[in-house]
């Protein structure tokens, strides 16, 4: 399902598709002066995405390697066979005959005459990424509406994704738009300081606090209050 929730500025323009596995997220991402376009995730598949396009995609951002994440990757690169993916040189992806491009933190890529940031945010998934473009940033399963990511999986680990949102994330201005990875919040974007005044997760004081707010989480999932 499209969300019309399409965000547009001078130089780019981002769609937003709902389905996948999990209320997931892709997005378009197309820059408006040469109208070159990349999708954030492939979680949904091609054809839902292809009559909103204005010329093929010239590459997948992949936030993390998670399957729901990454489950359309074969895909789309029957649909584009010159497809580029882009992520974290440690992903799943990044194999001989994918036409993998690996990125590491602060580099930058071009789409058309935008520059994309890579941030890289392990916590939630070793090789989770950001991508920050101008006013937004694209941030998979590192932050949602009104939390952080989980850190229960093989790959995780709480005390990077504290650094990862609170020293990486948060350093960002925060009228900086978050487009996560899953549409799990009352609504499916808000800038940084919205978010933060969202949920608990997000308003830490210190690396134990965040460890503790995390395992009252989590135990509260468990006993599904």
């Amino acid at each position: 399902m499209r969300k019309n929730l399409s965000k547009i500025n001078s130089d780019f323009s981002i769609q937003s598709f709902e389905g996948g596995y999990d209320k997931n997220f892709s997005y378009l991402l197309t820059c408006l002066q040469t109208m070159n376009s990349v999708i954030i995730d492939a979680s949904i598949k091609p054809n839902a995405l292809e009559p909103f396009q204005k010329s093929n995609p010239i590459a997948i951002l992949i936030t993390h390697s998670h399957n729901d994440h990454i489950r359309y990757v074969n895909e789309y690169r029957e649909y584009y066979p010159n497809i580029k993916l882009i992520g974290h040189p440690k992903s799943s992806l990044n194999k001989e005959g994918n036409n993998f491009l690996s990125v590491n933190d602060n580099a930058i890529i071009n789409l058309g005459d935008l520059e994309i940031k890579i941030i890289h945010t392990p916590g939630h998934y070793f090789d989770s990424v950001c991508f920050l473009v101008g006013d937004a940033v694209f941030t998979g399963d590192t932050i949602f509406i009104g939390r952080t990511g989980r850190t229960i999986s093989k790959g995780s680990d709480t005390k990077d994704l504290y650094n990862s949102v609170y020293n990486k994330l948060f350093k960002l201005p925060h009228n900086v738009m978050i487009y996560p990875g899953h549409n799990y919040g009352p609504k499916p974007s808000m800038t940084i300081s919205e978010n933060i005044n969202a949920g608990s997760l997000l308003r830490a004081k210190s690396e134990n606090d965040f460890m503790d707010r995390m395992r009252d989480y989590e135990q509260k999932r468990i006993k599904g209050s």
